[in-house]
């Protein structure tokens, strides 16, 4: 069983969660909903379990694929419904930056199965509707000198 431990630590909204590890993170609202901007906001957690699930996945295919990653970059972009309460993600976009000797369709397979088959965070939001994209880029160093 997962255990997460939150204690408020500044204004209305201003949480820290710790886990059973001991590992912090701060939460908090926006001003404009009488947050002080102290942490992340819960709907930005969800797509930082995104990117950090869909990484783990790659990389781990990557190295079983004896590709070498140097680098990993992970930018995500989500839109959420307008005027609705609760207001869930709509869609999301991946972007996946990798360098070093890699393989490009090895890097499109590995982002394929884990955005479609292996990511828990990417399944719990395509059912509640959300639309999952995403796009790769590989940098390869040797590839540039040849």
């Amino acid at each position: 069983m997962n255990i997460i431990e939150m204690e408020r630590k500044t204004g209305d909204f201003g949480f820290q969660a710790k886990d059973e590890n001991g590992n912090i993170l701060q939460t908090d609202t926006s001003i404009e909903n009488g947050g002080s901007n102290y942490g992340f906001r819960p709907m930005q957690l969800m797509l930082a379990g995104l990117g950090s699930c869909s990484s783990v996945d790659m990389v781990s295919i990557l190295k079983k694929q004896r590709q070498t990653v140097e680098h990993f970059k992970i930018k995500i972009a989500g839109e959420r419904e307008q005027n609705k309460i609760p207001s869930l993600w709509k869609s999301v976009e991946i972007y996946f930056e990798l360098h070093g000797n890699i393989d490009e369709e090895k890097a499109k397979k590995a982002a394929a199965l884990s955005i479609d088959k292996h990511c828990s965070v990417a399944e719990t939001l395509r059912r509640s509707g959300t639309e999952i994209t995403w796009r790769v880029n590989v940098i390869n160093p040797e590839k540039m000198l040849a």
